[in-house]
């Protein structure tokens, strides 16, 4: 019923840019927070960035001041631009969204993943 739609992603060197995309559509009553995680080969899923509905941002240390997530409500989309990408930032990027489908049903989605992968 709700589908988190991802773009963006690709191959790129280091200290390049590139800027993610992800919609969601289907049946939406409203959006909490939105956010983007990544997971590299062998490790964990880890927070990249999230924002709120008001847009208050938040950011995992290792991306301050080179990565900025926004959205456009209107479009029901989160975008995370990255800039001065290093190696390490080689993942599967995943969009995430807090989304309620009737006022009193609020559920949890993924999008599928796209591939960033940064070449020394």
């Amino acid at each position: 019923q709700v589908q988190l739609v991802e773009s963006g992603g690709g191959l790129v060197q280091a200290g390049g840019s590139l800027r993610l995309s992800c919609a969601a559509s289907g049946r939406i009553f409203s959006i909490n927070a939105m956010g983007w995680y990544r997971q590299a080969p062998g490790k964990q899923r880890e927070l990249v960035a999230s924002i709120t509905s008001g847009g208050s941002t938040n950011y995992a240390d290792s991306v301050k001041g080179r990565f900025t997530i926004s959205r456009d409500n209107a479009k029901n989309t989160v975008y995370l631009q990255m800039n001065s990408l290093k190696p390490e930032d080689t993942a599967v990027y995943y969009c995430n969204a807090d989304i309620r489908i009737q006022s009193w049903i609020r559920n949890d989605y993924w999008g599928q993943g796209t591939q960033v992968t940064v070449s020394s």
